[in-house]
């Protein structure tokens, strides 16, 4: 129960920042002690299991601010590390065929099974986050190349099996991406982006690509995520169905933003609605491109104009979006309502800021993301310029 208790202890000082000293000082405060009763040394023994507190115990969960029963609950065992790609993978060329299959023939039946996995994979990543998908991810990932590898089948098949790896690739990626997983998520891409090029689909090349792209302009590598948007699009081609082109052409739009270009980031998102509404006249979308619409274009613009603090265009554009979208996707959900409540404070209105910002917190609460977590952040820094608001005070204090 001691090293329970202790483990305990030593945890929520830290989450707080605090010494051990800053602890033992806190814990005389609200016990109304004089002088130190409780040292650092006597929080050391406490944290280390050497002796238990009994009766400081509820002067401890005061100055920690937590229930007793925080204190001295059994600790939850520590999550498996979530798997890499090297976990599932061979340790050679992954989609270099065995030389002497083995395996069974594999035909029409298992390619279509396997095309409805994928899709199962992408409708699930509608409402869950990366941190819930990663594993299950990875898995199809490998059960696909496994197929590819050690299967006997046509070249017809074979081709098909590589689409279907590379839309694997760009679904994994993307989980890996939203699980923070970021140097993951380039080598499962960049495996995706092979198995496409081999499958001579370029759309599909194209996706992979802007896909690692978005990454990149977001995680400081805007230069990079620049020039790989770019080359997406130049891929794609002209002759690229209208969804994908958009679609490439709005990730152009955000790396330039990130990269703080704004007319070629503007001149980029009437494009993509140009593009956009040509999509009854051109060839059919892959049907990975299913969510692709205008009302994703808008959210792209509102997002664009935010970041480059133009408010009074992001504002209308993201309630607009806000009203009609649909509240099962709550990782959205939390990511389109945070881009608002940046929008609210540029436009100098944080009371309007903090409400919306509760329900960002509130949605992001239970979600394995680490992209709503940074967005979070984000906007809890936006508004700490506020900090004189009441509002804005009693927020940034309630998750201090």
């Amino acid at each position: 129960m001691s090293e329970n208790m202790g483990a305990n202890i030593r945890r929520e000082r830290g989450q707080r920042g605090w010494s051990q000293a800053r602890l033992a000082r806190e814990i005389c405060r609200v016990a109304g002690v004089q002088g130190e009763p409780v040292g650092r040394q006597e929080i050391s023994r406490w944290e280390t299991g050497k002796r238990t507190p009994r009766e400081w115990l509820p002067s401890i969960a005061a100055a920690l601010d937590v229930p007793v029963d925080a204190l001295t609950a059994p600790q939850a065992p520590p999550e498996p590390p979530l798997p890499t790609l090297s976990d599932y993978l061979p340790a050679d060329d992954p989609l270099a065929p065995l030389t002497a299959r083995a395996g069974r023939r594999i035909g029409r039946a298992q390619v279509g099974d396997l095309q409805q996995r994928v899709h199962g994979l992408r409708l699930a990543d509608d409402v869950l986050a990366g941190g819930d998908l990663i594993r299950p991810a990875l898995r199809e990932l490998r059960s696909a190349v496994k197929l590819y590898r050690e299967g006997s089948h046509s070249g017809t098949v074979g081709r098909e099996l590589l689409r279907h790896i590379g839309e694997l690739g760009q679904i994994a990626g993307w989980i890996a991406s939203d699980a923070g997983q970021h140097g993951e998520a380039e080598q499962i891409y960049r495996l995706g982006l092979s198995a496409a090029r081999q499958a001579q689909d370029e759309t599909l090349a194209a996706n992979l690509a802007g896909s690692l792209a978005y990454q990149l302009s977001n995680i400081g590598r805007e230069v990079d995520g620049l020039q790989l948007a770019r080359a997406a699009l130049d891929v794609a081609g002209l002759n690229a169905p209208a969804k994908a082109r958009a679609l490439y052409l709005d990730r152009v739009a955000w790396a330039h933003t990130k990269a703080g270009e704004v007319q070629p980031a503007i001149r980029a998102l009437g494009e993509a609605g140009e593009a956009l509404s040509q999509d009854s006249k051109g060839s059919e979308a892959p049907a990975y491109l299913y969510w692709v619409d205008s009302g994703e274009l808008q959210v792209m613009e509102a997002r664009v104009y935010t970041e480059l603090r133009r408010p009074l265009r992001a504002v209308p554009l993201l309630r607009d979006v806000l009203s009609r979208y649909d509240a099962t996707h709550t990782r959205e959900l939390a990511l389109y309502l945070s881009w608002l409540a940046v929008a609210l404070s540029d436009a100098n209105e944080p009371e309007e800021a903090v409400t919306v910002a509760e329900r960002v917190i509130s949605l992001s609460a239970d979600v394995a993301s680490e992209r709503t977590a940074e967005r979070v952040r984000i906007v809890l820094a936006r508004l700490d310029k506020f900090r004189d608001v009441p509002e804005v005070r009693a927020l940034l204090d309630s998750v201090a």
